[in-house]
Order: structure tokens, then C-alpha cells, then sequence
């Protein structure tokens, strides 16, 4: 299993999760669905947070994930509105910022895959432009191709297709199935909408007041 979660309890703004236990397999694309307040966005920060702030184990690729967090984090990409990057800079700032932090960062899978985006999409990819600049749709792909980029072993998608049309919303699940193609990376994502997940994700699961009240393959 890529991901696994075992008895996860804990408080974090007021949020509460109790007896999270689940698994992510890899090369799989995991969905977890519930109301505003349910705890979704306070399990991927369980996840993506350098300090352990929980009871009960995360492993991740067979490591206790906050063992050597810091490594383990350059192969986790935490992808959402509130996404902490240098807004007042370009997405080429950024990357010269950011990229030397990543061991395995490849420059010519970000321009690839930046030049393949724009020509499915029909929409230049504004890589010269302060990410502030970008709409939500604009910063949500520079966000995926980024993490393409480091070879990112789990996305953490955090209520991202929220708001968004149709068009783009067919146009970021074929990317989100590229990167599954590679068959050594898994998607874990929050949404309110659960008629969406049942129909795009393989397996699904149901939050409700901090508990995980179900989880299973999707359409089972």
C-alpha cells in the first residue's frame, strides 16, 4: 500500500478526527466525500504537516510517515486553493525558486508537460505571470504539472474541482489519469460532491463529524 492510516485520532482548529483507518493502494485514484466540517481537509493536513499532530500511524511507501517526514514530503504534493507558493511571483520564479529543494526535479517533464497542458487545453500556460495573476483553473494546473515535475508519489487534492465547468473539469481528470498511467503514483481527494466521486475515483470513502463512516471500491 502507498498510504495507510491506522486508528488516526486528533484535534486540529476545532476539527476532530476519531479512528481513521484506511489504505491507498498505488497507482489508484481514492476519494473522500462528506459536508463542510466533516474533517476531510484536517486528514490531508495529518498528511502534509511536518509536525505529527495525531495519535495512531500514517505509513507511507512502508514508513512511518512522520519518521523522516521531510523526505517522505518532497514525493507529497498538497494541491488546493491555499497552496503555499510565492503568489506574488511567476510560475518560473517559483520553480527556480522551489525546485532545488526536490531531489528527483526534472525541468524538462515541467516544460513538457506545461506545452503539452496548453495544447489540449486550447490555453497558453501563463508560466511569466505572478501566480496571483492566474485564474483558480491557471494555479490548479501549475500546482499539478509542478508536482509532475518532482515525481510526486501522492497527490493531495483538497476540494479542488469545487466551482469548476464542465470543459475543465473533463480536461483536469485526463490529467489526473495520466499521471495514474505511470502505475507508481495514487490520487487522494476531498470533495462535497459525492455523485462526483462515484463516477471518477476507484475507491470512495464517506466522512461524516470526524469519523470515516465507509470505504470501499467505488460502485460496490
Amino acid at each position: 500500500m502507498l498510504l495507510e492510516f491506522q486508528n488516526v485520532c486528533g484535534t486540529d482548529k476545532g476539527f476532530c478526527l476519531k479512528d481513521i483507518t484506511f489504505a491507498v493502494p498505488t497507482g489508484y485514484l481514492v476519494g473522500i466525500a462528506g459536508k463542510n466540517g466533516a474533517g476531510k481537509t484536517t486528514l490531508l493536513h495529518y498528511i502534509a504537516d511536518e509536525k505529527k499532530r495525531y495519535t495512531g500511524s500514517i505509513r507511507f511507501l512502508g514508513q512511518e510517515l512522520h519518521s523522516s517526514h521531510t523526505k517522505l514530503l518532497n514525493q507529497i504534493a498538497f494541491v488546493a486553493d491555499e497552496a503555499a507558493f510565492f503568489k506574488m511571483y511567476s510560475a518560473r520564479r517559483n520553480v527556480k525558486l522551489l525546485s532545488p529543494f526536490y531531489e528527483e526535479w526534472e525541468q524538462d517533464i515541467f516544460e513538457k508537460v506545461a506545452k503539452e497542458v496548453s495544447l489540449a487545453t486550447g490555453t497558453r500556460m501563463k508560466l511569466d505571470t505572478p501566480l496571483s495573476k492566474l485564474s483558480r483553473g491557471e494555479y490548479l494546473r501549475f500546482q499539478m504539472i509542478f508536482a509532475m515535475a518532482h515525481h510526486t508519489k501522492l497527490y493531495l487534492l483538497d476540494e479542488v474541482t469545487g466551482g469548476m465547468d464542465p470543459v475543465f473539469r473533463k480536461e483536469f481528470f485526463r490529467l489526473l489519469h495520466r499521471i495514474l498511467e505511470q502505475g507508481d503514483a495514487s490520487v487522494l481527494m476531498t470533495t462535497h460532491i459525492e455523485e462526483e466521486l462515484k463516477e471518477k475515483v476507484d475507491y470512495v470513502g464517506m466522512m461524516q463529524e470526524g469519523q470515516l463512516t465507509s470505504f470501499c471500491e467505488a460502485g460496490a
